[in-house]
């Protein structure tokens, strides 16, 4: 089992702690928030709750951002008291210098951003910097096409791509309800509306984004083998710049394993394209 270090014990932060301990995925759980003693509070609060739910995770509080250093997974989440005219790219300047070797997951909305940045500015490695942001917004909408169905949310299967919310693209052509293909179960105006619902769905609250982190927690820790939408900063290997998206990926503890970009239709293959260029 492995140690992580969540930063920021805002409400994102505080329901991820408290899912991922529940879960008893990894040995020890580190909250780290610069605002006075809100990480250990909350750390103490969920460590009461332990008995009750019957989770034996081990969680301490603290503001001392050195605590990253030997953490295997560092999690960037939200800061109790967002700090005015503060570089967001500051937490993972931070963990580039104390834990250089620490998988990095940005599991807020704005992971995108970060992810893109990291690796263009800091030098990250772009297998070991990634969003979970993504696959919340896939489960809200595995919910809809559930209700659309009238199925179970756990028969469905489909992707997010892009760059939500103006650029989500959700490849229609591979989802599935049941084993059947939804373009086969929903006719096209149910699909036009389903496409509509995207952007507003957009950002996700804070407790389904700290369930997707918790998901792609449990793949890197070999628990889970699903694959997972993630943003993914930009391969320039080519020469060609272009933004971070999201894109289905496998996860494996030494981070992103592969991407498992199904065959895309012509129209969602330019609409993908479209939504990585700068």
């Amino acid at each position: 089992m492995i140690d992580v270090a969540i930063v920021g014990a805002g409400e994102l932060g505080g329901s991820l702690a408290h899912v991922l301990a529940r879960r008893e995925l990894v040995r020890r759980i580190q909250l780290i928030d610069p605002a006075g003693q809100v990480a250990a509070g909350k750390a103490l609060d969920i460590m009461q709750t332990g008995p009750v739910e019957r989770f034996t995770t081990v969680l301490a509080g603290t503001t001392d951002i050195s605590r990253v250093a030997g953490a295997h997974l560092v999690v960037i989440a939200d800061q109790a008291r967002p700090a005015q005219d503060v570089d967001d790219l500051l937490p993972l300047t931070q963990i580039a210098q104390l834990a250089s070797r620490a998988l990095v997951l940005c599991a807020g909305a704005n992971g995108r951003t970060l992810v893109e940045r990291g690796v263009r500015e800091l030098g990250y490695r772009r297998d070991r910097l990634f969003g979970s942001a993504p696959e919340a917004l896939a489960s809200s909408l595995r919910a809809l096409v559930a209700l659309q169905t009238n199925g179970s949310v756990r028969d469905v299967a489909l992707t997010v791509l892009g760059h939500p919310p103006a650029h989500a693209v959700v490849n229609w052509d591979d989802a599935t309800v049941g084993g059947f293909r939804l373009t086969d179960v929903l006719d096209e105006p149910s699909l036009r509306r389903l496409s509509a619902q995207v952007g507003p769905l957009w950002p996700p609250g804070p407790h389904a984004l700290a369930h997707a982190a918790v998901d792609a927690i449990a793949s890197l820790c070999g628990i889970s083998r699903r694959s997972l939408s993630c943003f993914v900063a930009p391969d320039d290997s080519s020469g060609r710049r272009t933004r971070a998206v999201a894109l289905p990926v496998t996860l494996g503890p030494d981070g992103i394993s592969c991407l498992d970009l199904p065959p895309l239709s012509v129209a969602t293959r330019t609409a993908l394209d479209n939504a990585m260029l700068l």
